[in-house]
């Protein structure tokens, strides 16, 4: 009978509860409701999971105020897409709760879910029933009922995660749109994926480990100095690295766990893997010779390194005082080809991030982004619905002054930086830029991955499909054909302009005879093709 949860349990559930949504996060991209290539609601939530952890990783102990405050920011920068962000809300309330205590009982674990439901909801402007918000408002709802009569974690995690089963059942009857495609929610699916990582732990598995630094970009001093805004003093003055080889005859394993420990208490990121053949060992602390003392009684020393990062920390000081901002509001967009980013750069808009479908940038990202924009007020173009949360999310994680324009789409992302105004205050582009972006309609053409019935059309894997920004609307069997049907769909009398920005897979002369074609039909209307590179959807369309 497990009764509480204690720190040391704690950390390893939050690798659990990531390490398996790692395993699942396939199945759960696939239960997308569109059949489109971007289905990646279970890519998002692991990686705001495994955000999560690497902050997590990076405490120097066990207390549990001090791994709730990790697994929340982590959650926070690594939050991306809907989904992302909605699970990071969630475990910001959740760790409110578990942050306010030095052991978990079930009744807390209960009050950290309600307030973690509760805290989900409101991140959403119009929250919708049959989502990963219902899922974990039951779960949540049935935990504090359990949590009354049930102090074994056992009995209590099994019986909840037994209502998020039949709740999630109940997710097509609550959303049309899933019942059409014959799937449940991928976002209640994934959140019951993390809290069975959780139970499982609790039950004794502990085969969860796995490489998170494999999709870790390499920082540049760029990139620290961009961010210098939030540089601090350092607390350990000095990078040790090495490693132990030739270990003396009485070392044991349980001698690499200890020479940890102790690191840990004169230190922090603290690295010491291994085994009696080799031991790497990576620690910031202000007593090298320590870290150097502890190691030498296990072998001999090779690949010596030690950094003063007190005076490197001085130096970015002094390069980040010569970045003073030079204008009062900048610009940031996600762009999803290198077409369609010189495009916004030629527009005005100071920094681009490699983004859109299937590749959703962090809240994290958007923020490093934005510090690196001179100006006092940063407009941030998200160009997909899927991205507009993480940007009012990375609020949170810059000293700028955020103004998120909705955009949903290229097009409209486009169509906004076309509205800005260098004389105009902050409010008057924003507002300007949000009446623009009202009168364009996007399109995009892509393939489907799935069989499936959706919108009125039966689907076959790999037929070409065109959708607007709420459903599907032609298919086909050649992509300039149903590009064609695609616009007919679009069309009224007010349109005056159609733009087709062509991705990586379509060639120029291809998209040069669709745009003459168009043309031909619609001789009134000014046709172009332009250059996107984007992966994934053949072409994007904007009619204005």
């Amino acid at each position: 009978m497990i009764k509480t949860i204690n720190g040391a349990t704690f950390r390893k559930m939050i690798v659990a509860g990531a390490g398996l949504l790692e395993q699942n996060k396939k199945y759960v991209d696939s239960l997308n409701v569109f059949p489109v290539p971007d289905g990646d609601t279970g890519t998002n939530m692991f990686l705001t999971m495994k955000s999560a952890v690497n902050e997590v990783s990076k405490c120097i102990n066990n207390n549990m105020d001090s791994l709730s405050e990790a697994f929340a920011k982590g959650a926070l920068k690594g939050a991306r897409g809907n989904s992302g962000v909605i699970t990071s809300q969630i475990f910001k309330g959740f760790c409110s709760e578990t942050g306010k205590c030095s052991e978990i009982t079930t009744k807390i674990f209960a009050k950290a879910m309600q307030e973690g439901a509760n805290i989900a909801y409101k991140a959403v402007t119009k929250p919708k029933e049959g989502t990963i918000l219902t899922v974990i408002r039951v779960m949540a709802e049935n935990a504090v009922n359990v949590a009354k009569k049930c102090d074994d974690f056992e009995v209590f995690l099994k019986k909840v995660l037994e209502t998020g089963e039949e709740i999630l059942k109940q997710t097509p009857e609550m959303l049309p749109v899933l019942k059409k495609a014959g799937v449940v929610d991928a976002g209640g699916r994934g959140i019951i994926v993390i809290f069975t990582g959780f139970y499982k732990i609790l039950m004794g598995e502990e085969n969860f480990e796995f490489n998170f630094e494999d999709e870790k970009k390499p920082q540049t001093v760029d990139d620290v100095i961009a961010d210098i805004n939030n540089l601090g003093d350092i607390q350990f003055g000095y990078c040790t690295e090495y490693m132990i080889i030739n270990m003396k005859k009485k070392t044991t394993e349980a001698d690499i766990d200890k020479l940890r420990e102790k690191l840990m208490q004169i230190g922090d990121s603290v690295i010491c893997i291994g085994d009696l053949s080799l031991v790497k060992v990576h620690v910031h602390s202000n007593e090298p010779n320590k870290a150097l003392e502890y190691a030498l009684e296990l072998g001999e020393l090779y690949n010596l390194k030690i950094e003063n990062m007190l005076e490197q920390n001085r130096e970015l000081k002094k390069k980040a005082l010569v970045q003073e901002i030079t204008k009062e509001i900048g610009m940031v967009a996600v762009a999803p080809g290198d077409g369609i980013a010189n495009i916004f750069t030629d527009l005005g808009v100071d920094q681009n991030i490699v983004g859109g479908q299937t590749m959703n940038p962090s809240a994290e990202d958007i923020a490093a982004a934005c510090d690196k924009v001179p100006a006092t007020n940063v407009i941030v173009f998200p160009n997909n619905k899927n991205i507009v949360l993480a940007a009012e999310q990375a609020n949170d994680l810059t000293t700028k002054n955020l103004i998120v324009v909705p955009t949903r789409s290229v097009p409209e992302g486009i169509t906004a930086s076309l509205a800005f105004n260098p004389d105009a205050s902050v409010e008057e582009n924003a507002e300007a830029m949000n009446e623009a972006i009202k009168n364009v309609r996007s399109g995009a053409v892509t393939y489907a991955v799935r069989d499936t019935h959706v919108d009125g059309f039966d689907l076959a894997v790999g037929e070409i499909i065109g959708l607007d920004d709420k459903a599907i609307l032609a298919k086909g069997k050649l992509v300039g054909e149903t590009t064609t049907k695609l616009i007919e769909k679009m069309m009224d009398d007010s349109i005056m302009n159609i733009t087709l920005f062509y991705g990586e897979d379509i060639r120029e002369e291809e998209a040069n005879a669709l745009a003459d074609s168009l043309s031909k039909k619609y001789p009134e209307i000014e046709v172009s093709a332009v250059y996107g590179g984007q992966p994934v959807y053949y072409y994007l369309v904007s009619v204005e």
